[in-house]
C-alpha cells in the first residue's frame, strides 16, 4: 500500500487563494450587469424567499446583520429591491421589485456563463470532485464542532 504524501504548506492559504481567484471569475462575469456576485445572491435570495424580514434574510444569507444592511443599501437605492412595513410596527420586509426581477436574469444568464468558463477552465469532472470534497469537508467540520464565518453550523 503507498503511503499518502503529508499535506505540505498551509491549507489555509491554498483555500482562500483558490476562493479570491474563483470569487474574481464570476464578479467580472455579473459585472456585465451591473452587479456584484453578492449583490447577485441578494436578489436571489429574495426572488426565492421573499418578501422576508431583514434578520430572516441575514439568517438565510449566513451574513450578520450590519453586513445585509450595508449590502441592501444600494440595491434599495437602485430600486431593486424595497423595504416595507411588515405585520406590526416594527418589523420590515424586504421584497424584489419588477426592476430587481430583471436584473437579476440578466445577472443569471452571466452567472451561468461564468459557472460554464470555470466548468471548462477546470474541467467538468474536477468542479464536481471539488465540489463534492467541499460538501464532505464541510460536513466533517461541522460534526467537529466548528462553526463557519458567521458562527452557523450550516
Amino acid at each position: 500500500m503507498d503511503a499518502i504524501a503529508k499535506p505540505q504548506g498551509c491549507t489555509s492559504f491554498r483555500l482562500r487563494r483558490l476562493t479570491r481567484m474563483v470569487s474574481r471569475h464570476y464578479d467580472a462575469h455579473v459585472a456585465a450587469a451591473g452587479l456584484k456576485t453578492t449583490q447577485y445572491s441578494l436578489l436571489s435570495h429574495v426572488l426565492s424567499l421573499g418578501p422576508l424580514r431583514p434578520v430572516d434574510l441575514a439568517q438565510a444569507m449566513n451574513v450578520e446583520a450590519s453586513t445585509l444592511t450595508r449590502n441592501l443599501k444600494p440595491m434599495l437605492a437602485a430600486g431593486w429591491l424595497t423595504q416595507t412595513e411588515g405585520p406590526d410596527a416594527r418589523s420590515r420586509l424586504i421584497a424584489i421589485t419588477e426592476a430587481g426581477r430583471a436584473k437579476r436574469a440578466e445577472a443569471q444568464r452571466l452567472w451561468r456563463a461564468a459557472q460554464v468558463g470555470l466548468n471548462e477552465m477546470l474541467g467538468v469532472e474536477r468542479v464536481a470532485a471539488l465540489h463534492l470534497l467541499i460538501d464532505e469537508s464541510i460536513a466533517l467540520l461541522q460534526r467537529a464542532g466548528l462553526k463557519d464565518e458567521e458562527g452557523n453550523d450550516e
